[in-house]
């Protein structure tokens, strides 16, 4: 399939870009400390040259010392952090690359603990997902602000970036001046629309004069806040055309504040599902529209500049997924394409948590610097025994390095828990990165032997240099009365469509499994279903950005839950359980058609120990290594170190 529009250049101010692909600014954790200063720029670097993205957009960089918006932010208020910013916009463009630095401050959202500093808003209204009420801003604090990111911009300029991004999307200070739900001032930056869109137009024009005709100034926009009581769409369609009359060179949408109780950016939201907003706000200005939100696959993403809806696409999170993704769509590769699956786990919970951000499919990011690629001096024969997320990930990066893999898979085809997640309802994106392994290892020469567990004596007799012991994990089954009846089943036969479900049904376990396994069945017919958890809240070991919506989706569907608990026993017609209540403890029998299990995992039994005392080397990863919550991020990350770590002795010099 050609890419006719896809790669079409496109001029911003003086810049021309040789694609319409931005890659959206992310901020990965790396930012702002001397330890991280080269694996950032590493990790831009990888992504830049020669069918990269025309643009990338940095993570956000605060104008402020009080609008960091979490951990390791740089700020163009740091000198130290400014010598940061020059040499990585030198090695960008040395790579061959174009960077835009985005212009940021996180108003309320600001983590005041970390910073030190009080958070500052427009009003003194608490964020629900923060613990600190802001400060309002005084006048003459707004008027210095609006200096500041003037300065800033001058600064990026200087610095050698190519454009700068104004951030007033996603819920930041901006973006609450202009939304009446945050803005409650009665002064000339707040109570009317033209009053609260003040804030935004003269940051636009000040950014504008500081850096001159020319100098590209892309306005990040909140095409839909999705928050209660905020700006109209009418609003936002007039505010995107005073922005690109202020003098910005074009307007970028966003959608979604971090506090909406609507999902915008995880699995469950359909491909380019929020387009038609970036459409109609492509209707209303005379500048180009830049498209973003779930578009993780070129053809898709050329398909909505051929239509018009846009003028650019934003592809962010694809790119942690694959740096490679504009070169192999060009060249036809798209069964090459490692495809960002939009889970979320790696990246934005992690940055949640205060860590780096990475990638479920591709643990490369973030370390850059430390996995260079290489090729082995000499291929060593290496067996890998299980061909789930683990084993694949191991296979591929081994072959990938120049080692010889044979693969072994008990079952009749690769996948191992995928083939199991890509069937849970708005997870069905895990079947791209099937395709991506089924494709790779093929493409690589790994040999692959489906419907064989091989026996320690056959790989002794093989004797390999290594194995990868990748076997994987099976059910565990609780040590509790009835849990051989007819009716109870584990979560594995359910997903792989093995037996009946009853229209009542317990699932005993709610964790990430069980609230999968609740979705699955409550989309597939009417039923009456009960998550089951000892203690605990229900999904706690699922990520925070996507918890909230499971939770809420189940709980439209009426799932019931309930915890602390013990059980006591399982009957032909339910589970009965004892329930601590106010009044003491309560047996109670919850009936049930169907009880199905999900109260952990055990290791699939694989004795190594022969192999060992032949003096071969085992590698355990994944479920053979801790049988804890399915966990595909563990688990191909493990993969990859097999490669990165223990392969690494291999290494040519």
């Amino acid at each position: 399939m050609k890419l006719d529009h896809l790669f079409q250049p496109i001029r911003l101010g003086r810049l021309e870009l040789p694609n319409r692909v931005l890659m959206g600014s992310m901020h990965t954790g790396l930012e702002g400390e001397e330890a991280g200063s080269q694996a950032l720029i590493d990790f831009y670097k990888e992504r830049a040259g020669q069918d990269g993205p025309g643009l990338i957009v940095t993570g956000g960089i605060s104008v402020s010392p009080e609008g960091d918006g979490g951990h390791n932010f740089m700020g163009f208020y740091s000198d130290e952090h400014c010598k940061h910013m020059e040499s990585l916009t030198a090695q960008v463009h040395a790579a061959g690359g174009r960077i835009a630095a985005q212009l940021f401050h996180a108003g309320r959202y600001a983590y005041s603990d970390l910073t030190g500093i009080p958070a500052v808003a427009p009003s003194a209204i608490r964020s629900p997902i923060h613990r600190h009420t802001p400060r309002e801003l005084t006048n003459e604090e707004i008027e210095e602000l609006i200096a500041r990111y003037a300065l800033s911009a001058k600064k990026a300029a200087d610095l050698g970036f190519d454009a700068v991004e104004i951030m007033g999307s996603e819920g930041y200070l901006i973006n609450q001046f202009l939304s009446p739900a945050t803005n409650k001032r009665t002064d000339a930056w707040g109570g009317s629309f033209e009053h609260r869109t003040q804030f935004a137009l003269r940051i636009v024009q000040a950014v504008r004069e500081a850096v001159g005709p020319g100098y590209p100034v892309i306005f990040r926009l909140s095409g839909a806040d999705l928050v209660p009581d905020s700006t109209t769409e009418d609003e936002t369609l007039k505010f995107a055309g005073m922005v690109a009359d202020a003098g910005a060179d074009a307007i970028n949408v966003g959608i979604g504040w971090h506090e909406s109780q609507v999902p915008t950016i995880s699995m469950m939201v359909p491909r380019a599902g929020y387009i038609h907003i970036a459409e109609k706000i492509k209707r209303a200005v005379n500048v180009p529209v830049i498209g973003s939100n779930r578009i993780n696959d070129p053809r898709l993403a050329d398909e909505l500049l051929q239509r018009g809806a846009c003028d650019l696409v934003s592809m962010a999170r694809p790119f942690l997924a694959d740096p490679d993704l504009l070169r192999k769509a060009r060249a036809g590769q798209f069964d090459r394409i490692n495809t960002c699956i939009a889970c979320n786990q790696a990246c934005l919970d992690q940055v949640f948590d205060g860590l780096p951000a990475s990638c479920l499919v591709n643990p490369r990011v973030g370390r850059e610097s430390k996995w260079k690629p290489f090729r082995v001096q000499r291929s060593r024969h290496i067996a890998v025994i299980g061909g789930g997320a683990a084993g694949m990930e191991a296979a591929r990066a081994l072959a990938e390095i120049g080692e010889r893999v044979v693969l072994y898979e008990k079952d009749d085809r690769l996948g191992g828990q995928l083939n199991l997640a890509k069937r849970i309802p708005g997870k069905q994106e895990f079947a791209e990165t099937l395709r991506y392994y089924q494709h790779e290892l093929h493409r690589l020469g790994v040999e692959i032997r489906l419907n064989h567990n091989p026996t320690p004596e056959e790989i002794v007799a093989l004797a390999p240099d290594l194995v990868v012991l990748a076997s994987g994990i099976k059910p565990r089954i609780p040590e509790l009365s009835g849990t051989s009846l007819p009716h109870v089943l584990t979560y594995q036969q359910v997903l792989r469509g093995d037996a009946e479900v009853g229209k009542r049904v317990v699932i005993i376990g709610a964790g990430g499994i069980g609230c999968d396994l609740a979705h699955y069945l409550s989309e597939q017919a009417e039923r009456e279903i009960y998550l089951l958890r000892r203690k605990g809240k229900p999904g706690e070991t699922l990520g925070k950005t996507t918890r909230w919506a499971l939770l809420s989706h189940l709980r439209q569907k009426k799932v019931q839950f309930v915890t602390d608990l013990s059980y006591e026993r399982i009957d032909e017609d339910g589970v009965v359980v004892q329930l601590q209540t106010d009044q003491g403890p309560e047996t109670k029998k919850i009936p049930a058609d169907t009880v199905i299990l999900a109260a952990g995992q055990l290791s699939e039994a694989w004795d190594d120990q022969l192999v060992q005392r032949a003096g071969i080397p085992v590698v355990k990863i994944g479920g053979a290594r801790f049988p804890g919550e399915l966990d595909a991020k563990r688990a191909i990350y493990e993969g990859a170190c097999v490669a990165y770590e223990e392969g690494r002795l291999a290494k040519t010099e």
